[in-house]
């Protein structure tokens, strides 16, 4: 029986994952994990280093998994299998992927990274070894470390799940600024842990050492089963002085960063445009009023703010900007207590909307920083639909003269539509994925961009000694920040002088500094660890990333020749951009392609091109009452209010966590628990069925990842996760993996695997269970149950309810538009929405299904 091993670790800015799926004998044993990061200069330069031995008699399938950091760019992979190498090679994405279109069609994998997470992708690649082989993996990537909020953080979130003989992180770091504090933190580490921790430190250099034992790992002497499992954090910052900055020179290419201090904030004159179409509906809108009151709380006095939310009405909380005063703070929380979702989105009009009382604004700050921050979860709908025209639109409006911030909540948005349109007018644009903590997201972004301290930043070098120069100009600089700016110095240069031009909210500023070209490059010299020509490959990523950005907003010849530069880059360093392509070579010339997806490519496959209309769902869309319209006061008013709330998008929501047809009534019903992640939720247990069914919910992505079923006769019970299914009877144990279907056969009970896509456990006579099985964006799982009239009267659980004491109430005027009824269960009532959302039984790019949607707490 082949077996499969699953070994991935993880690493963004410094955030690892090791995790690793086995069976309880593993015949592959990973013998040693090693992950060597070295820092220089908050240029990160990762390998991690995997070993793999096969200690069956049969070849077996080993995948190697990496999550790293979507900044980060790969620049070398290997697999070494008995001595010999198998090196990936880079190429131009548009070639590797012609030579290979046809290895794809014949279904082999040409994916070898995707996106996971909103800080993350995967790589990954399956190799078969022969009985007694070892394989070693190696991956190396590199990238440029942000500061955010004043420290730069490394976190390394340990889950090997199970005992690793050579296992050890190492983390060099060298500041040449000097280290200004350094700390480490665990949630697994014991007393016994903390003797495997090593910290040595001294003005510039720090060396943090993590090699644990075989019993050190163990929870118990005992038992296999390990203790590292969890966060280990290592945060940082650099000392800084009062100057111009810090120039470092390597090689003939400098790094000049340039991060002030104790600078006066300027005041902010703040446009919350905020979309509460039907789509925002339930938990989105909840977590945007939970996050726009802690928001409101930040707010400084010298501030001015006002809110306009949208759907297809654009509404004005105030005519004009009001100080940030408690009386004007307090009375928007009242407002944002009250945000309901409903109708279309019309984001012309709501931007324009808030550029016209930026324009008409009066008595703000001689000296402040006006922006506007959007957020939505969708696409436009009703107004203006084409998105060329709204950005064309808004750009006019703006002028440059503010900032617009632009965050896509979710996978039903253009990412690409908001991303050019806030390129465009001097702010940023960030998906806000629908996790448990969306509103904790949304507060970050806040944070990040609450305190501007410099704005119209200009930093000047003699033009005739650099080259290659990358951004220079800058329009905002927010205090825990930093500014990086690269080049190349001409051979005869002895000292690079630097200006810096820049306004703060008392003055204009005029930063002068200059460095000697050789005694700056004495400083990396002699370093051990350091890898030498840091600072060019520093040049070319930071080069490669700007020239990427500029190309989304650049009109299209400019986009062609931008795109040009940062292939030629790309090639010459051997990164994996989204413009090239890593080959991966296996035995028997097997060859995969690993590309390097953006957050443009993340979407759900309905959304619409750049320069697309989108049409209403409906053909039209019901109209709200006055009140509803100019009044946001009033809040809902019984049930003639919900039934004006139609969801009228032409894209469904996310996922439910639970789907199920009501028996007896041709309804459906999505069902979502509030739940803490990875308790378990007794969801259906049938003592004539002799049939019991738990589940736990993941950590941050608000659905089942793990789901039990228990059978009485036979004894047999199943768990269910996203990486494989373990069949458990008479205390054997036996694992089916997703990667292929299959199917097992215990006294009647058959357990079958569809590859990649359910698993279904079907006994005579008896309800048949089946889980879904889902990748995007997140790994999950969907139950629900066929033959459900073989249910007892006795079913009882969260779910198993729903079959035996449920009874959706007629509506009496026969209205099928109706958008909220009264669903009766187990003796108590519960007001139920019509929602639209995709139903995980069906296939991913399947149509959306209408469903009654309730939340329940057990």
């Amino acid at each position: 029986m082949e077996q499969r091993t699953l070994l991935a670790l993880m690493v963004f800015s410094s955030l690892i994952i090791l995790s690793e799926t086995i069976d309880q004998k593993p015949a592959i044993e990973i013998y040693s994990l090693h992950v060597d990061c070295k820092v220089t200069s908050r240029f990160a330069h990762t390998v991690i280093t995997s070993k793999i031995v096969n200690r069956a008699n049969e070849s077996q399938e080993a995948t190697f998994e990496v999550e790293l950091p979507k900044t980060a760019f790969i620049t070398n992979f290997s697999m070494s299998i008995d001595g010999e190498v198998y090196p990936g090679i880079i190429k131009e994405k548009a070639a590797a992927q012609n030579e290979y279109d046809t290895a794809v069609s014949q279904g082999q994998s040409a994916g070898l990274v995707k996106i996971t997470d909103r800080k993350l992708e995967k790589f990954h690649v399956s190799v078969n070894i022969a009985a007694t082989s070892k394989v070693t993996f190696e991956l190396t990537y590199e990238e440029l470390l942000k500061r955010q909020l004043g420290k730069y953080e490394l976190l390394i979130k340990v889950q090997p799940k199970q005992l690793v003989k050579h296992f050890q992180i190492d983390v060099h770091i060298f500041e040449p600024q000097g280290i200004h504090f350094l700390e480490t933190d665990s949630t697994f580490m014991t007393n016994e842990l903390t003797e495997a921790l090593t910290t040595v430190q001294n003005e510039t250099k720090a060396h943090i050492s993590f090699k644990p034992t075989l019993d050190q790992q163990k929870k118990n002497s005992e038992l296999g089963e390990t203790l590292l499992n969890g966060d280990f954090v290592v945060r940082y910052d650099v000392k800084r002085e009062a100057t111009a900055g810090d120039i470092q020179i390597v090689n003939g290419y400098f790094v000049h960063y340039f991060a002030p201090q104790e600078m006066p904030v300027f005041p902010k004159n703040v446009i919350f445009v905020i979309d509460r179409s039907g789509s925002m509906t339930g938990r989105k809108i909840e977590q945007t009023r939970d996050a726009l009151l802690k928001i409101l709380q930040d707010l400084r006095p010298e501030d001015h703010f006002s809110f306009i939310t949208f759907n297809n009405k654009v509404v004005e909380w105030k005519s004009s900007l009001l100080p940030a005063t408690e009386e004007n703070v307090a009375s928007a929380a009242a407002l944002v207590q009250t945000l309901t979702a409903r109708g279309g989105t019309d984001i012309n009009g709501a931007l324009l909307t808030a550029v016209g009382m930026l324009e008409q604004a009066e008595g703000l700050p001689e000296r402040s920083v006006s922006m506007i921050i959007l957020l939505t979860d969708g696409q436009p709908t009703s107004g203006e639909r084409n998105v060329e025209v709204i950005q064309e639109n808004v750009q006019k409006a703006i002028n440059g003269k503010y900032a617009l911030f632009c965050l896509g909540f979710g996978f039903d948005v253009s990412y690409k539509f908001l991303e050019k349109m806030a390129l465009s007018n001097g702010g940023i644009a960030r998906r806000i994925y629908e996790n448990a903590d969306a509103a904790l997201q949304l507060q970050g972004f806040y944070q990040e961009v609450a305190t501007p301290i410099l704005m119209q930043i200009e930093m000047q070098y003699p033009e005739n000694s650099i080259e290659g120069l990358t951004k220079n100009n800058f329009k905002l600089f927010f205090e825990g920040s930093e500014i990086i700016v690269s080049g190349k110095i001409s051979d005869e240069l002895e000292l690079l002088p630097v200006e810096i031009k820049a306004q703060s909210h008392t003055s204009n500023l005029t930063l002068t500094e200059e460095a000697n070209v050789k005694e700056k490059e004495q400083v990396f010299q002699n370093q051990k660890y350091i890898f030498g020509n840091f600072i060019e490959r520093l040049w070319a990523y930071l080069n490669i990333q700007q020239l990427l950005e500029k190309a989304i907003s650049a009109q299209e010849e400019d986009q062609k020749a931008l795109e040009a530069q940062a292939l030629d880059l790309s090639l010459q360093y051997s990164f994996v951009t989204p413009l090239t392509s890593m080959v991966v070579t296996k035995p028997q010339q097997q060859e995969e392609l690993a590309n390097k997806p953006t957050e443009a490519d993340n979407e759900k496959p309905s959304s619409l091109p750049a320069g697309a209309s989108f049409k209403r769902f409906h053909s039209r869309m019901r109209s709200e009452d006055d009140s509803g319209t100019h009044r946001l006061m009033g809040g809902l008013r019984g049930v003639s209010r919900f039934r004006e709330a139609v969801i009228a998008q032409p894209i469904a929501n996310e996922y439910p966590q639970l789907l199920l047809q009501l028996p007896r009534q041709n309804e459906r019903i999505c069902l979502n628990i509030d739940k803490r992640a990875q308790t378990s939720v007794h969801l259906l247990s049938d003592p004539e069925q002799g049939l019991t069914v738990t589940g736990k919910l993941g950590h941050g992505i608000n659905h089942f990842v793990q789901f039990d079923i228990n059978y009485v006769n036979p004894p047999v019970q199943i768990h269910v996760y996203t990486h494989a299914i373990l069949v458990s009877y008479n205390n054997n144990n036996s694992w089916l993996s997703w990667a292929k279907s299959a199917s097992s056969t215990i006294q009647g009970l058959r357990v079958s695997v569809e590859k990649e896509r359910s698993v279904t456990a079907s006994l005579p006579d008896t309800v048949t269970v089946k889980i879904s099985l889902v990748r995007f964006p997140d790994d999950f799982l969907g139950l629900y149950f066929l033959d459900t009239e073989r249910f007892s009267d006795k079913v009882t659980g969260v779910l198993g309810q729903f079959y035996s004491k449920a009874q959706l109430e007629s509506d009496s005027s026969n209205d099928q538009s109706a958008v909220e009824r009264l669903l009766r269960v187990s003796g108590s009532e519960h007001k139920v929405s019509r929602l639209h959302k995709k139903d995980y039984r069906l296939k991913s790019d399947s149509e959306p299904v209408s469903c009654w949607s309730i939340d329940l707490t057990p």
